[in-house]
């Protein structure tokens, strides 16, 4: 009764502070509540909800609860969100989000929302600097470190760019300081991080190798920052998450780099099997974006591009498996790289990433009110520890049935099965396949 009494409370909450707002507000449309008469003070709520209905090849080996499954069927919530935020003074700004990833028939029951970002920040020079602080997504490294999720060109973000998520962060967000803002066409951002405790992550009983692991030892500060130079059409920097495609309404241009680096915040065992050695995480990354219409013909059709470089050091033979929304628990195969089941492939390590994506939307009111937009994206990535370098696919077509307000993606992703030769090294075994229908709602 009490975990009902506290979701009943979240949910009311916009609506009692809107009532309670209600003799300031001049209006409240598309979820957002103005406090002055201008407007240019308001509260703001937006919802977001990702559903996944796929079908995936199993890696070899893989089971759920013990039992052998060679492929499954799944359906679940890939994303679901709600953002509060607003300009509450001139220079006042807050912003918060809640929600859950990867509910899946194999998650805990009844599971509660968890805080994905809560920051305020204070405009020292409006436009050109601001200073804020919490927990947010105000990373360097790349432009899709900290990608809006509602406007993904594809069926989803490119993982591999969020290169610490879960294990010393909340899903990419982190306890920072950072200053924002934009010079001329520079837009910038660069921040002071206070790493997560790792035991508490993703990776947390990784155990001590001759293999780079994230160091238990308690953290040491995180600097990160990333700059962008936007050519044509100025983007907003209201919140730290970067639009995926803007579907022809704007044109944009931008080239960007950044970096990340954190002291000793890897460890290893040395050669001689007993000393216990460290290093830094060092991670730099440049790319280009681009995303326009064709022509000025008012619904024409546009091109979306994205490609990045990272390289990525975290320490001699760092790898880790990734499979989203692992739709398995475990495996029986002896051999596979790290253990990988169900839909998992080492999708991070140290080495260098191209990672690359297009997409081109037809016409407006194609289909009656309703268009569409194919896309590609590939990764490839040359990890050190890989004997075979990795090749991921996933192309698919987005049903755009009301922009991003409601849009049906259907995705073929391809990815490769890695596995440990009798000596030592890790090659390519097979490749193994994912159908996914992806439904998205977002207000």
């Amino acid at each position: 009764m009490t975990q009902f009494r506290w979701r009943s409370g979240l949910l009311l909450a916009p609506a009692l502070l809107a009532g309670a707002l209600h003799t300031q507000a001049q209006t409240f449309k598309d979820g957002k509540l103005t406090l002055n008469p201008d407007g240019s003070h308001y509260i703001k709520m937006t919802l977001l909800n990702q559903v996944w209905a796929r079908y995936n090849q199993s890696n070899p080996g893989t089971q759920v609860n013990g039992f052998s499954k060679p492929e499954t069927y799944d359906i679940g919530i890939r994303r679901f969100r709600m953002q509060f935020f607003g300009q509450i003074t001139d220079r006042v700004f807050i912003y918060s989000q809640i929600g859950i990833n990867n509910y899946s028939y194999l998650s805990d029951r009844k599971v509660g929302f968890f805080l994905h970002d809560a920051v305020g920040e204070y405009a020292v020079v409006k436009n050109s600097l601001s200073l804020g602080t919490g927990l947010g997504a105000w990373n360097g490294l790349s432009r899709f470190t900290a990608s809006a999720t509602g406007s993904i060109m594809g069926l989803d973000l490119p993982l591999e760019a969020e290169t610490t998520n879960d294990v010393n962060d909340q899903f990419g967000r982190k306890l920072s300081i950072y200053a924002k803002g934009k010079l001329s066409k520079l837009d910038y951002r660069v921040a002071i991080s206070n790493p997560l405790d790792i035991t508490k992550g993703s990776a947390g009983t990784a155990a001590l190798t001759r293999n780079a692991n994230f160091s238990r030892r308690p953290g040491k500060p995180q600097y990160q920052a990333y700059l962008m130079w936007q050519f044509k059409d100025q983007e907003s920097n209201l919140t730290a998450y970067n639009a995926g495609t803007y579907l022809g309404k704007k044109r944009v241009f931008n080239v960007g780099a950044g970096a990340i680096l954190q002291p000793d915040a890897m460890w290893y065992k040395a050669d001689n099997g007993r000393d216990t050695l460290t290093q830094a995480m060092k991670q730099v990354a440049v790319d280009v974006y681009y995303d326009a219409p064709i022509d000025t013909t008012k619904g024409a059709p546009s091109v979306n591009f994205y490609a990045v470089g990272m390289h990525l050091d975290y320490g001699p033979g760092y790898l880790r498996n990734n499979g989203p929304m692992n739709p398995a628990t475990g495996t029986s195969s002896t051999n596979a790289l790290l253990g990988a089941f169900g839909n998992a492939f080492p999708q991070y390590g140290t080495g260098n990433v191209l990672y690359s994506q297009l997409g081109y939307k037809l016409r407006d009111n194609l289909v009656g009110e309703t268009t569409f937009m194919p896309y590609v994206s590939y990764q490839y990535s040359h990890y050190k520890r890989l004997t075979d370098d990795l090749h991921f696919f996933d192309a698919g077509v987005n049903w755009l049935l009301a922009g991003h307000t409601s849009k049906l993606t259907l995705s073929y992703q391809n990815r490769p099965f890695y596995v440990t030769q009798s000596n030592g090294e890790n090659t390519v075994d097979r490749r193994r396949s994912a159908v996914v229908a992806q439904y998205q709602v977002s207000f």
